[in-house]
């Protein structure tokens, strides 16, 4: 009989280990993905989804459901935003096709919690920190080497100079936060001192150096800048937050000729825009994108026009020249995560979002200084770009600050609790 018993509790053990390496290898999956082509990202996705919420129904079924994301203060209003959008399919303005389509992308925020959910040890989440980073020096490295002329056999359609899975755009914001989650998190044993110095400075000179996206400059000058902040002494720090970028801006502008020929083409293209509506540059879209939002939020403030409805919208109210300007198909966005939702939930939408990212950085307030500052900046990152772009809404960007916050929020709550125990146990 003991010999049955001793049996049933080794394979029982058994089961446990490999269900346990079978979890963290999701995990870390799915923290690599992010640094991987978009198929890749999509199969993380799919397959965070299904066991994250797999396991939460077993637990809740057997009443051990893991009380991660519970306890999160943003899991509750990531639900109520996505609750809000799939109550605007009963008075969305375009078809289930595209209303589904969007209600799909915006879901994407799921990922967050359920990360937390599966990330159940301090040694887990660093597991996944670790593939994070892993995966964006793959990036990093690989765009190097691009930029000085070996061909890579893994980067076969590449969309702009050194741009290794995605485009210019998503690899210069997502270089640059990683940056700053590197930097951040030196202290923390997971890689030498010296190796987030250089993997940093290699992130940060790729994106302003080396692409061309402009909201990837953006967002590099707010990393240095919040890094420069919190360097300095409190009574130093607003200062140097606000000398940091004017330094930084200035010498760019003077050392780099593409940076001029870029932030040249912006003032040029606004100023085309501001004189004959010029929509065929980039800048004159966005600001006659964002007109329009302006324009549709202000018709319907309250409701909105519903989920997936921002294209047919502005279409309307652009009028004669809708389908050139805008396209033929009714999936696009306004490159501008807020207006997006403002469009679709009216002001509901505008106070759930900024909610969200408030709720998110209120988590961090009760983390050690590094892993505080790496999420803090993540989510500054997150509200940059959405500023000139659906960051969110938008396939593979999005994916990649929803692992990056999910990852940053299960190793700061994993922490604390191996704190908690230790200070209980002492």
């Amino acid at each position: 009989m003991e010999g049955a018993i001793g049996v049933n509790q080794l394979t029982a053990f058994k089961a446990q280990n490999l269900s346990s390496n079978a979890r963290l290898a999701l995990i870390c999956f799915v923290s690599a993905s992010v640094g991987l082509p978009i198929a890749w990202i999509s199969l993380a996705k799919v397959l965070i989804i299904f066991v994250g919420l797999g396991s939460l129904a077993v637990g809740l079924f057997y009443g051990r459901a893991d009380t991660g994301p519970s306890r999160i203060q943003s899991t509750k209003w990531i639900l109520v935003a996505l609750l809000a959008f799939a109550a605007s399919l009963v008075w969305t303005s375009v078809d289930a096709e595209i209303a589904l389509l969007s209600l799909v992308k915006h879901s994407k925020l799921i990922v967050i919690p359920l990360l937390v959910l599966l990330i159940s040890t301090e040694r887990e989440a660093r597991a996944a920190i670790l593939a994070f980073v892993a995966a964006q020096s793959f990036v990093l490295i690989s765009s190097l080497l691009l930029a000085i002329g070996m061909p890579l056999p893994w980067v076969t359609d590449p969309i702009g100079k050194y741009v290794v899975f995605s485009s210019y755009l998503d690899q210069s914001i997502m270089l640059s936060t990683a940056a700053a989650v590197i930097w951040h998190l030196r202290t923390e044993k997971l890689w030498p001192t010296w190796l987030a110095a250089v993997l940093s400075l290699g992130c940060l000179a790729d994106a302003l150096v080396l692409l061309d996206g402009r909201t990837g400059y953006a967002v590099a000058i707010t990393m240095v800048s919040l890094a420069a902040m919190w360097a300095m002494p409190k009574r130093l720090g607003l200062l140097a937050g606000v000398v940091t970028p004017i330094i930084l801006m200035g010498g760019l502008l003077w050392g780099s000729s593409n940076i001029q020929q870029r932030i040249s083409l912006i003032v040029k293209e606004s100023k085309g825009f501001s004189q004959q509506v010029e929509t065929a540059t980039s800048s004159g879209w966005r600001l006659n994108a964002w007109q329009r939002s302006a324009q549709a939020i202000g018709e319907s403030p309250w409701q909105g026009y519903g989920v997936g409805s921002w294209a047919l919208t502005v279409k309307r109210l652009q009028g004669d020249d809708a389908v050139q300007v805008f396209g033929e198909g009714n999936a696009s966005n306004p490159h501008q995560e807020y207006l997006l939702w403002g469009v679709e939930l009216g002001v509901l939408g505008l106070l759930l979002f900024g909610t969200i990212l408030l709720s998110l950085a209120a988590e961090g307030r009760r983390f050690k200084p590094p892993i505080r500052k790496a999420l803090w900046s993540v989510i500054v990152a997150l509200a940059v770009a959405c500023l000139f772009n659906s960051a969110l809404y938008d396939d593979l960007i999005g994916d990649f600050f929803c692992v990056a916050l999910g990852i940053l929020l299960a190793l700061g709550h994993r922490n604390a609790d191996n704190h908690a125990k230790a200070g209980s146990s002492w």
